[in-house]
């Protein structure tokens, strides 16, 4: 017995001895991997200085310049061969329909230059998007260079001057709303920001169907511009209502001459009646309180086929661009995925384009059908009734994937804006300051791309997707030089060392917090 007590007394200190034995042995090894990381890390600093390229810059293969360059090529070819393949797309479908089937292997129709001209807005596009990301990330390597250090500045700054590569589009209307897209995107991610930090919350916010409601209030401006205030929209945007919706241009414009009290247009509107052979059945006035339905659709008495009609026709016409918008983009972008599975790829364009195209078609259809209720029960026409149309109509949006909805919103928010701001402007409430477009761009760019490298988060999937691809599109090698993989792989095996230590302290922490945490007691 006083042997087995003497073994024990003996062996009790022992055991604290060798577990603080282990934890000292264990803090030793963190340091020595610590100091090594640092010593790895600061050879490749030095070796990227060596190599011409500042420390902090995180392209160690290559130099500043080379990355620059490199990355605008990429992005300037990948932006051209979207929008080149759209363009091929959308005349395949044109002579398609035209059931000349046997021209689509015939390359002197298909992308002849007489039928498919893209090349000047595919190279502007292709400058756009190239030039930006070269510039940008020669920016950055510049202000780390001049600044010493990386901070959220480096990357306004470089985002803004990056920024004056709008400039390769020559159309101003079309910077315009380039610009105001931006300051939607940058708004959404400045308030998801302050709402995730708790300091700001609008409300309403919360609500289910909040992004249909903002697609409302857009598509009513946008459609009260269409109809009386066509001169506030840009022309292609314009244009392709008018291509999409049933109504002829004669017809709107008599429709805008009598809301405002003006004489009709008698001329040009018998002119149009006639080419659809219905004018001697149609009275006509001078000085009309309201454009009667036999004017807007002279083919048909009935409102609900006409209704229909206009559905089905914007149907076909549609569902090719839609299904070009869907089908290129992810082909281009995303090659190694539509070469793994193309027959998914095919079925999910062919599944968005028609869920897209019923969308627009019922839009268009519920327009015609709100102003057809309409002048069966008034006498008198009224500007308001086509911005009460439009945000009717908008309820068709709910057809769409909710993911969609939001993205819908903000894409005719913009549009809304621009034509509510050259309202303004045509009446002197505000003023016109030139090249306003290009400031706004760049300082939207700068605050798109703050939240882009420092609250990824806030960003909408789709957006950050699109930017990171565009931003960082040069293709690795496959293959890293020596110098590069050594310490490069030792690192990432301190990584995947530590990472279950962490995961276990982290554990640790989260049971320590629920274990005293008075709220998660039931009752309290």
């Amino acid at each position: 017995m006083p042997s087995l007590s003497t073994t024990k007394n003996s062996s009790a200190p022992s055991l604290p001895r060798l577990l603080a034995d282990s934890e000292e042995a264990e803090r030793r090894l963190r340091e020595a991997e610590d100091r090594f990381r640092e010593a790895i890390e600061e050879l490749q600093r030095r070796q990227r200085t060596a190599r011409g390229h500042h420390p902090l810059c995180d392209h160690a293969d290559d130099s500043c310049v080379a990355n620059a360059i490199g990355n605008l090529c990429q992005s300037f070819l990948l932006s051209y061969g979207v929008r080149v393949g759209i363009g091929i797309l959308l005349r395949a479908f044109k002579l398609a329909r035209g059931q000349s089937y046997s021209s689509l292997l015939d390359l002197k129709q298909l992308v002849s230059e007489k039928d498919l001209i893209v090349r000047e807005e595919a190279c502007r596009i292709g400058l756009l998007f190239g030039g930006f990301t070269g510039s940008y990330h020669a920016l950055r390597c510049l202000m780390r260079k001049l600044r010493k250090k990386e901070t959220p500045m480096n990357v306004i700054l470089s985002g803004s001057v990056a920024g004056l590569s709008i400039l390769a589009l020559d159309d101003s209307s079309r910077r315009r709303t380039l610009a105001l897209y931006l300051l939607a995107r940058v708004a959404q991610c400045a308030y998801n920001s302050a709402k995730s930090k708790n300091k700001f919350h609008l409300w309403g916010s919360h609500w289910r169907h909040g992004d249909s409601l903002l697609f409302a209030l857009a598509s009513a401006q946008v459609m009260y511009s269409f109809v009386m205030r066509p001169e506030t929209l840009p022309t292609s945007y314009h244009d392709f209502i008018q291509k999409t919706g049933p109504v002829a241009a004669p017809v709107y414009k008599a429709v805008r001459d009598s809301c405002r009290g003006g004489p009709v247009d008698i001329v040009s509107l018998s002119a149009y009646l006639s080419s659809k052979r219905k004018s001697n059945n149609v009275k006509l006035e001078e000085f009309s309180s309201i454009i009667p339905c036999s004017v807007i659709h002279p083919v048909t008495d009935s409102c609900l086929v006409h209704n229909a009609n206009a559905a089905s026709a914007t149907f076909k016409k549609t569902f090719p661009l839609y299904f070009s918008l869907t089908f290129v983009p992810f082909v281009v972008l995303h090659l190694q995925k539509f070469m793994d599975s193309p027959a998914r790829t095919c079925w999910l364009a062919v599944k968005g384009a028609v869920q897209s195209t019923a969308f627009l078609s019922a839009f268009v259809g519920i327009f015609q059908g709100v102003i057809c209720m309409h002048r069966k029960v008034a006498l008198n026409d009224h500007k308001l009734v086509y911005w009460i149309a439009g945000g009717i109509s908008a309820l068709s949006v709910l057809l769409e994937k909710k993911s969609r909805r939001a993205e819908l919103a903000l894409y005719v928010l913009p549009r809304a804006g621009d034509s509510l701001w050259s309202i303004l402007v045509n009446r002197h409430l505000l003023p016109k300051i030139r090249n306003a477009e290009v400031a706004l761009f760049c300082a939207c760019m700068g605050g798109i791309m703050y939240y882009l490298e420092y609250e990824p988060d806030t960003m909408a999937p789709l957006l950050r997707s699109l930017i990171r691809r565009f931003l960082a599109s040069r293709i690795n090698n496959s293959a890293p030089s020596f110098s590069r993989s050594a310490s490069y792989t030792y690192l990432q095996t301190l990584d995947a060392m530590k990472k279950p230590n962490i995961q276990k302290n982290q554990e640790a922490e989260g049971s320590k917090a629920e274990k005293y945490n008075l709220e998660s007691i039931p009752g309290l």
